[in-house]
């Protein structure tokens, strides 16, 4: 991913996060990118400063990143039920099982599913490492 900031005619600045140059040129020139403020599609990237690190922003020897230290909040303190991930919160939220904090898997039409019913859940930003006995 890419981020770059942008500006539209209207001189406003705002950011935007693309998959590549090209994705957001062909996003530009579909009319899909629109200014965050003012709603003007003329928007074209603005100039930018290169993101080179710093000597304050590196991480030092067996510091984790904000992500490494999410993954193991989230693999310490609940449950990897992988595919089951579905069924469990729904269970759980029909009051057919316990309360606990789990993380799993689950398909695109699971999730959603599991929204339209109300469930309360939230993708992680990484994938589970997968168990095995």
């Amino acid at each position: 991913m890419i981020r770059y900031d942008l500006s539209c005619k209207e001189g406003h600045r705002f950011d935007g996060w693309f998959a590549s140059s090209a994705a957001f040129e062909a996003q530009r020139d579909a009319g899909q990118v629109q200014c965050a403020i003012c709603g003007s599609h003329k928007v074209d990237r603005a100039l930018m400063s290169p993101g080179v690190p710093t000597k304050s922003n590196r991480l030092s020897e067996g510091e984790k990143t904000p992500l490494e230290q999410l993954r193991e909040h989230v693999e310490a303190n609940s449950d990897y039920v992988g595919l089951r991930f579905a069924d469990e919160a729904r269970a759980m939220h029909e009051g057919r099982s316990d309360p606990r904090a789990i993380h799993g898997e689950a398909k695109p039409e699971e999730a959603r599913a599991l929204i339209e019913e109300g469930v309360p859940i939230a993708p992680l930003p990484f994938i589970p490492k997968r168990q095995t006995n």
